[in-house]
């Protein structure tokens, strides 16, 4: 059983800042990439930013040079450090884990993902 549990959410104000993090547990075999999405109400889920193994990061447009993605694999946790935030940033923020899981008969991959945590900036 593979968990991801996030933390670090909560309530700023327009130009402030937040540090998520999602730490994975379980029976947990290899990470390939982690990543956060988001998703406001009404509007799809999208990427935030990415991370593989390796640390090569990938990042939407509208958080490049504001928010930074890292990952500490000795721990299974990625972190996204949020600066100069906006109200547009408003919505519930989820981890996701592409990883290979320990089975019965060798290794399982597949996508998992955190419950999710509200981040609200007021203007």
């Amino acid at each position: 059983q593979v968990q991801l549990v996030e933390s670090g959410g909560g309530l700023v104000q327009a130009g402030g800042s937040l540090r998520l993090s999602c730490a994975a547990s379980g029976s947990i075999f290899s990470i390939n990439a982690m990543g956060w999405y988001r998703q406001a109400p009404g509007k799809q889920r999208e990427l935030v930013a990415s991370i593989t193994s390796g640390g090569s990061t990938n990042y939407a447009d509208s958080v490049k040079g504001r928010f930074t993605i890292s990952r500490d694999n000795a721990k299974n946790t990625v972190y996204l450090q949020m600066n100069s935030l906006k109200p547009e940033d408003t919505a519930v923020y989820y981890c996701n884990a592409d990883l290979s899981s320990r089975v019965v008969f060798g290794t399982y991959r597949k996508d998992y993902w955190g419950q999710g945590t509200q981040v609200t900036v007021s203007s």
